[in-house]
């Protein structure tokens, strides 16, 4: 921290003998080598103190942008509505991105918030296709009580991979077009 304050003092020095910059970023690189500030930060700090800024701290930010209020601002925008985006989050708050991925991550124990946390949004034809298979399953369930004995689980893909390759080894259009026969009991035989 002070190596960064003793570049800045050596950019203010540079500057008050009315150096330019590009004569001022060689001064800067020749003493400092490797270890000198990249040269757009020369430019800043010069343009800073050629406007008649003193110091050479860092006051145009706050110290943290993690305080207890902006974490709270945080935690109700993204309650609010799960689908901002960090660079929103980081406008609204007024935080930069980086600050705003920490409180996330630490401070509120959300990661990739837009994978893990935002549900997915359907369009209004899904949501109606969706109504439609759940309310013929219940109408078929409440039919045939039977219904529910014939249900294999599972995930969707195996299914989805057969429409997709166009087999549909025999599955009817719809549940309208298939019969359900009342499960059958067996009876145990009687010895004789």
């Amino acid at each position: 921290m002070t190596e960064r304050i003793e570049k800045r003092y050596c950019i203010k020095f540079c500057q008050k003998l009315r150096d330019s910059q590009s004569q001022t970023i060689r001064k800067i690189q020749q003493v400092f080598g490797e270890d000198a500030m990249g040269i757009t930060q020369i430019k800043e700090w010069f343009n800073r103190f050629k406007d008649g800024r003193t110091s050479t701290e860092r006051c145009d930010r706050p110290q943290t942008a993690r305080s207890a209020a902006n974490i709270e601002r945080v935690r109700n925008l993204v309650m609010a509505d799960r689908r901002l985006t960090v660079r929103e989050i980081e406008e609204e708050v007024g935080v930069n991105k980086d600050s705003a991925h920490v409180i996330l991550r630490e401070d509120l124990n959300m990661n990739r918030v837009a994978a893990k946390f935002v549900p997915k949004l359907l369009s209004p034809e899904q949501k109606d296709l969706r109504f439609d298979v759940e309310q013929d399953l219940l109408d078929t369930a409440n039919t045939y009580p039977g219904f529910l004995n014939t249900v294999i689980t599972g995930d969707e893909s195996w299914y989805l991979g057969h429409i997709r390759s166009g087999d549909l080894c025999g599955f009817a259009d719809s549940l309208s077009d298939v019969t359900f026969a009342e499960p059958q009991t067996t009876e145990p035989e009687e010895d004789i």
